[in-house]
């Protein structure tokens, strides 16, 4: 026999050797999962899910119920699907389900188990949460550092004002990548990580987009474990190259400003030396360079990726509704004023401008089954067992298209939200409406990606009209996207701006 039949032989009898292990396992306990469809042998119901996993799984919570069991290889997997099964997993029994499987791909990152993102909800989690939510994303400090992002904003609004002096079209989402690249930076480091000019831009939106991509794809060996030393697929093996080049970006930041700090220079008093501060203040297992490393990793992919795409869905469903744009544009115009820059200070008095926005993330989640989380023990929920390890889906995309919660709910309307108040906001209070999670797990860069996320909408609308190409008409707009860990724009939004004159 040949080795590399030998070898295809030999990973099918690992297979069949380990379904049969399970096979047990998974019988004794089917009687207490929640209900969920049939699969086929070894490879359960993988193939049910096709490309789009978050739809198929809501057209099987229609027929199985809000809370079901499916088999993905040798995982068992339970999916949450309604507001109520949403509230059991992420707030009644959160702390039960505070661990998360680790995609075989995240094991390409280089210290990945430092990773708040995939850390099981133990003392070291806990630690890098109360950095975060107690020092680095606290209202005192964003404040400080809103002035970099207000002249990062103008920066932008200047490349717009250039392109549409010289009636060029504009990628808006490499317009927006970019711009949140140095909204990050700055915020994080007090300079900008690249010059805007640069084609480099383009190429780092690439490469964090490709990282997540591939964390995205569905990928065999967390299916069947026995595959994950092979990497038969290769991913693990593509990605590293990424990761490891992000790595060496911030290490080179992070060697500058240790020398700064060395030297005695004025502190810059942004992420970066607050992260240090916290650093000198612990025990070096507590928290050190590695953590620091991985921490700013987990904000740049996380931040950049999702903010770029929620702004292409909210200009997309703005251009495709031209009603819609205009009673933004008045808003703005009535609340800030003609040709004034937008600022912080002024969001919290354009609830119209917070409308668009949940509503686009309502509409097109970034991430439509947010990350999946994992029982840390049996847990019983409404009568059915979750068994310890079980990997759980909350199907956010099917829930806040769920026509229980929404009227219309696949059309974009904005007022839905107007007059709702605080009743539903971003915090994942609402399980109608969980855009960054809830509970334990929510997202801790909730508070910042809001505020950039309103200072680009806002600028993009108040300071120009924007023109679709070759005349195309709004309802032409192709609305196709594609699943991952966000859900991006199949064929990128490209519009022409053109300077608001004064009225």
């Amino acid at each position: 026999m040949e080795p590399y039949s030998f070898l295809l032989f030999s990973l099918f009898l690992l297979i069949c050797t380990q379904a049969l292990l399970h096979l047990k396992d998974w019988v004794s306990k089917k009687r207490k999962l929640p209900p969920g469809p049939t699969g086929l042998p070894i490879v359960g119901n993988l193939l049910t899910l096709g490309h789009r996993p978050h739809e198929s799984l809501a057209k099987l919570a229609k027929t199985y119920g809000s809370l079901m069991t499916v088999r993905l290889g040798f995982n068992i997997t339970v999916v949450a699907s309604s507001a109520e099964m949403a509230r059991e997993i992420l707030q009644k029994n959160d702390l039960a389900f505070l661990g998360r499987p680790i995609p075989d791909v995240v094991t390409a990152q280089t210290n990945h188990e430092l990773s708040v993102a995939w850390l099981p909800g133990n003392t070291k989690w806990r630690g890098l949460r109360k950095i975060c939510n107690s020092h680095v994303f606290t209202t005192q400090r964003l404040d400080a550092l809103q002035g970099l992002r207000h002249q990062m904003m103008d920066g932008m609004v200047r490349r717009v004002v250039d392109a549409s002096e010289a009636g060029e079209a504009i990628s808006i989402g490499r317009l927006v990548f970019g711009t949140t690249l140095n909204l990050l930076s700055n915020t994080m480091f007090s300079v900008d990580i690249l010059d805007p000019k640069s084609n480099a831009i383009q190429e780092l939106k690439e490469l964090i987009w490709r990282i997540m991509e591939l964390a995205g794809k569905p990928n065999l060996s967390d299916y069947f474990p026995l595959l994950k030393p092979f990497d038969v697929q290769g991913i693990r093996r593509t990605i590293k190259v990424s990761y490891d080049r992000l790595h060496v970006l911030l290490d080179e930041i992070i060697d500058q400003r240790l020398k700064r700090r060395a030297s005695g220079l004025p502190r810059c008093e942004d992420f970066l030396d607050v992260l240090f501060d916290q650093s000198n203040e612990q025990s070096h297992e507590e928290f050190n360079r590695e953590d620091i490393n991985i921490l700013l990793t987990d904000l740049f992919i996380g931040g950049t990726d999702t903010t770029t795409t929620t702004m292409e869905w909210a200009m997309t469903e703005l251009l495709r509704n031209p009603d819609i744009m205009a009673k933004a544009k008045q808003e703005l115009g009535e609340t800030i004023g003609f040709g004034q820059s937008i600022e912080e200070k002024d969001i919290p008095r354009l609830p119209y401008l917070q409308a668009l926005l949940k509503e686009t993330m309502r509409l097109h989640p970034t991430a439509p089954l947010l990350l999946p989380h994992r029982a840390e023990m049996d847990v019983e929920v409404c009568g059915y067992t979750i068994p310890k390890h079980a990997q759980v889906f909350v199907n956010a995309w099917a829930i806040a298209r769920d026509p229980m919660y929404w009227d219309k709910p696949t059309q974009f309307i904005p007022e839905r939200f107007m007059g709702m108040g605080n009743e539903v906001d971003f915090r994942g209070t609402n399980f109608s409406f969980i855009p960054f999670g809830s509970g334990r797990r929510i997202c801790p860069g909730l508070t910042l990606a809001i505020r950039m996320l309103s200072l680009l909408l806002a600028s993009l609308i108040h300071r120009f009209d924007w023109k679709l190409l070759d005349q195309m008409a709004p309802e032409d707009i192709d609305m196709s996207d594609k699943f991952g860990i966000t859900m991006q724009k199949v064929i990128p939004l490209v519009a022409i701006p053109v300077v608001v004159a004064k009225a």
